[in-house]
Formats: C-alpha cells, sequence, structure tokens
C-alpha cells in the first residue's frame, strides 16, 4: 500500500470517526497521527513535532488572554452595557447585540466570546420578552463574522497565517482579515435583521440561564436580611457570596452553625442560615440534611469553598460576581496586557508567539490569573486537535496526496479559471466543515489549496484567504462548531432549526469568498 493510499485512508477514517462522535476527538486525531508513524508516512519527530508547533502554543495563550478579560468580568460588563442601551426596538437590539459579539470575538475567539454573552443574551430576551430562540442564533453567526475581524478571532486565522510564510510570502496581517470579515459581520447582520423573525424557530428553552444582577437582594430577602444594607455589604468587587447545601453524607452534619460565625479556615462569614425555607435564628443550629448557608468572604475563597464535596453550591461565585459586580479586581490590567498583546501583533514587533507568551505571563506575574486558573482555561481540545493534525497535512504534502486531490480539482475547474477554483474549494471546504471543526478543516484543506494554486499558477494568497472564510462556514448543523451545540439547550433548539438562515448566511460567503477575495488580494502571479 502505497504512502497517498495510507494517507487517504488515514484521512477518511478520522473524518468518518469524527462524524460518528464514538470517541473523543483527541484519541482520534492523535490515533491518526500514529497510523502514520506505524506505516512509515511519517518519522516520530514528525508525529509529535506538532505539539511544539508556535502556532499551538500562540492559540493555547489566546485561550489565556480570553480568561482574563472574561474572569476579570471585562465581558461581563460589556453585556450589560447591552442590556442598558438595546431599549425596545427588535432591530437595535439585534444590531446592538451582534456587534458587541463580533468585537469580542475578535480579541477573545468564538467559545470564548459566545459563551461570556450566552447567559446575558438569555436574560436579555426573558427582560424583553422575546424567545431565546430568535436571538442565539444570531449571536452566534456574528460572533463567526466577527472571527475574520482580527488575527486572533480565530485559530484557522493563524494557522492560514502561518501557511502563507511556509509558503513563502509574507504573513497576513493583523487586521488584514478585516477586508472580508467586515463584509460579512454587516451582510450577516442585514440578513438577521430582515430575515431572521421568518427562518429562525420559536422554541422553549431547554435549560435556563439565571439572572444574577439582583443577586443581593434576592438572597437578603430569601433569609431575612436587611435588603438596603446588604447589598452593598455583601457583593463588590473584594468579597461576595456563595450560597451552599448540606447534602447527603457530608461531613457538616450535625456541626453546631449559627449567624456569624467564622468558618474553621478562618476565610468566611456564615452570614445567615435557612431550614426549609425559613431562616434559623441568631442561636443557630446543628446543621443537618437540606439547611441552606449563606457564606461572606472573598471572592477566591469562596471559590475554593465552592469546591468542596461536603456541600453543594447552589449558583457557583464565579457566576454570581461576573453578572452581579463586573468589572472585578484586575480588570484594568487584564484590558492593558489584551491592548498590549494586540499592539505587538499589529506592529509585528516580536513573533506572534512570543506576544501571547507575553501576555499569558504577564497575567499571571500581576495577579490577574492564578496558576490553577490558567491550566484549566485552556480548551485542550483544540491544542490538542492542532498539535495531533498539524502531521497530517505534513502527510498530505510529503506523500504528494495534497497535490493528487489538487491536480484533480484543477482539472475539473482549471478550464473556468481561478474564481472557479475558490468555488470548488469553497464547497468541499464547507461541506467538510458541517462535520467536523473548521481547525481540523483548515488543516486537511491547507495542503490541497497552496497545490491547487500552484498547479493554476496563481498566488495562494487570495486562495487562503478564501479558504479562511469558507471555514469559518460552520452555519448548518449543530455538531458543526461547540457554539452551535452551546446554544441548542437555552433555545430550546433542534437539529433542523440552523439551516433555513444558515444557507442564506453561507451565501453571502460564498460570494464574499470568491468574487470579493480576488478584489483585495488579486490572483496575479503564483508566489
Amino acid at each position: 500500500m502505497s504512502d497517498i493510499a495510507i494517507t487517504f485512508a488515514v484521512l477518511a477514517g478520522l473524518v468518518v470517526l469524527f462524524v460518528w462522535g464514538r470517541f473523543p476527538v483527541e484519541v482520534v486525531a492523535i490515533g491518526g497521527t500514529l497510523v502514520l508513524w506505524a506505516t512509515g508516512v511519517l518519522t516520530i519527530e514528525q508525529v509529535v513535532g506538532g505539539f511544539g508547533d508556535p502556532t499551538v502554543i500562540f492559540i493555547a495563550t489566546l485561550f489565556i488572554v480570553s480568561e482574563g478579560l472574561d474572569s476579570t468580568g471585562v465581558t461581563a460588563w460589556a453585556g450589560q452595557q447591552l442590556l442598558g442601551q438595546a431599549g425596545d426596538s427588535r432591530a437595535r437590539l439585534l444590531v446592538l447585540m451582534m456587534l458587541l459579539v463580533a468585537g469580542l470575538t475578535a480579541i477573545i475567539s468564538v467559545n470564548g466570546s459566545v459563551a461570556a454573552l450566552l447567559p446575558v443574551v438569555v436574560v436579555l430576551a426573558t427582560r424583553t420578552g422575546r424567545p431565546a430562540s430568535l436571538l442565539l442564533i444570531p449571536l452566534v453567526y456574528a460572533a463567526f463574522g466577527g472571527s475574520l475581524l482580527a488575527l486572533t478571532g480565530s485559530p484557522v486565522n493563524v494557522l492560514m497565517s502561518n501557511a502563507m510564510v511556509d509558503a513563502g510570502g509574507a504573513p497576513f496581517g493583523y487586521f488584514e482579515f478585516a477586508l472580508v470579515g467586515v463584509p460579512l459581520l454587516l451582510g450577516t447582520i442585514v440578513i438577521v435583521v430582515a430575515l431572521g423573525d421568518r427562518l429562525l424557530p420559536v422554541r422553549a428553552p431547554l435549560t435556563f440561564s439565571p439572572d444574577l444582577s439582583r443577586h443581593a437582594r434576592t438572597l437578603a430577602r430569601q433569609y431575612g436580611l436587611d435588603a438596603d444594607a446588604s447589598s452593598a455589604a455583601v457583593l463588590d468587587r473584594e468579597s461576595g457570596v456563595v450560597e451552599v447545601l448540606i447534602p447527603p453524607r457530608s461531613p457538616f452534619i450535625g456541626e453546631r452553625a449559627f449567624p456569624g460565625m467564622v468558618t474553621d479556615r478562618g476565610d468566611l462569614v456564615v452570614k445567615a442560615i435557612s431550614r426549609k425555607g425559613e431562616p434559623v435564628g441568631e442561636r443557630g443550629v446543628d446543621l443537618a440534611v437540606g439547611d441552606a448557608l449563606l457564606l461572606q468572604g472573598p471572592w477566591t475563597a469562596l471559590d475554593e469553598r465552592a469546591r468542596d464535596p461536603g456541600l453543594l453550591v447552589v449558583d457557583p461565585p464565579q457566576a454570581v460576581r461576573r453578572q452581579a459586580v463586573p468589572l472585578g479586581p484586575g480588570a484594568g490590567r487584564a484590558v492593558a496586557i489584551a491592548v498590549g498583546m494586540v499592539i505587538l501583533l499589529v506592529t509585528g514587533v516580536v513573533p506572534a508567539v512570543v506576544a501571547g507568551l507575553l501576555a499569558a505571563g504577564a497575567l499571571l506575574v500581576f495577579g490577574v490569573l492564578t496558576m490553577e486558573r490558567t491550566y484549566r482555561a485552556i480548551t485542550w481540545t483544540t491544542v490538542v486537535l492542532v498539535g495531533a493534525l498539524l502531521p497530517l497535512s505534513i502527510a498530505m504534502t510529503q506523500t504528494g496526496a495534497a497535490d493528487l486531490v489538487a491536480d484533480a480539482l484543477v482539472q475539473v475547474v482549471g478550464p473556468l479559471g481561478p474564481y472557479a477554483l475558490l468555488a470548488g474549494l469553497f464547497v468541499v471546504a464547507a461541506i467538510f466543515g458541517q462535520l467536523i471543526s473548521n481547525t481540523a478543516t483548515a488543516l486537511v484543506m491547507i495542503p490541497i489549496a497552496l497545490a491547487a494554486a500552484t498547479d493554476l499558477g496563481v498566488d495562494v494568497r487570495p486562495v487562503l484567504m478564501s479558504l479562511t472564510v469558507a471555514c469559518a462556514t460552520s452555519l448548518l448543523t449543530p455538531v458543526a462548531t461547540p457554539v452551535n451545540l452551546m446554544i441548542m439547550g437555552p433555545a430550546g433548539y433542534r437539529f433542523g432549526d440552523y439551516w433555513k438562515l444558515g444557507l442564506v448566511v453561507m451565501a453571502l460567503y460564498f460570494l464574499v469568498a470568491v468574487f470579493l477575495v480576488p478584489v483585495f488580494w488579486p490572483f496575479g502571479a503564483a508566489s
């Protein structure tokens, strides 16, 4: 069996297993690269080399910067500004919401921005009396448009920029993606405002995101506290509250507790106790199963206590703080560090991976994030997936598999010119993108696109930028990307609810990828 045949077999197997979803994508991707090593297609150095690639490290640092902005309440503050400005106008609400998520995505990626704004938008839908199902797909589609506003908007952008360097050209500029990103975003907003209510379903949500913006007053009322006095004292930038329950077999059962006591570690105060919905008096009680306690103290101590297996947390402290007390401690430092990273990326003073590492390190040095939270911030699925699939791209190029596919594609569309090539690449990438992640799609398609551009004798720059647009079209199914799945429960979506509006938006992406890209990046001669 030839190396080309083995490479195609591994690629086909990966796609089938990704779509099947029976095994974790990380295991599937690593397994594929091990097959390439076991069959002699790649050396062991090539197989493991992807995990040390600067692209992988840079992507990991972007997750850390995203967590810095999110954990300090910067994204929650931005969401609350949306709540204040939206008013009763449907069009105004959609435009502001989509511009906000797009702007955040350009800095912190699609997953981070949608995760940060999802509870805010659900609360907004409840307050304005609109179904969340009419808002959440537009939220995600705007995030896809925002991913094409800057280099940091998506791991795909980073991969394409590095592919330009590998092809012997200059990397894409930090804001160069915006030449297609801005038309895509504005076009998507117009489509959603004009057609959204017709093409989106009205569904009942399967899950609910609580409105915690008035959490202090809610707790004060429930526990019989003075609402006016407790609202300011219980929740602020430095300290807050967590409501916990005593579960069965808890080690705290039988312990004496009373309002005002300090916990055994000395970092939290028992603000109030409730049993069967009734506040307990000053004398306290011996704790029993089902008792509820209100603990007050520094947010860091609350986070630690919330992980105690002997307690059940009602609302996680971080969720409370991000909604009720936006712009918490470290927010200014997080914003300054993120801005500094963007300046380094725009000016190109240092390589992108160095800018990312400096930003991630600064968040730790200046106390915005702890080491533990830094590790938790990284979406390891994406990091492992990129690191494991980079060797597949090497195999596609090294064995000639990419050339073979590119030759076939050029034979079919070549006589019709370079525009037909872009159209063909778009269709193939868009199909893959509904089944596997856009990152995996990019890694599979990049060597094919480069080879096809060379065969047709055109500059690789418009081909790669067109492919970047195509890889952002995860619009038609809930399994196409994590954020599509993320919004299913809160909106009550079904599998078939995405494609109606998605096809219209995809048509816009096709027009931009095939006809607008060559306007800014002419085909010219092969680089």
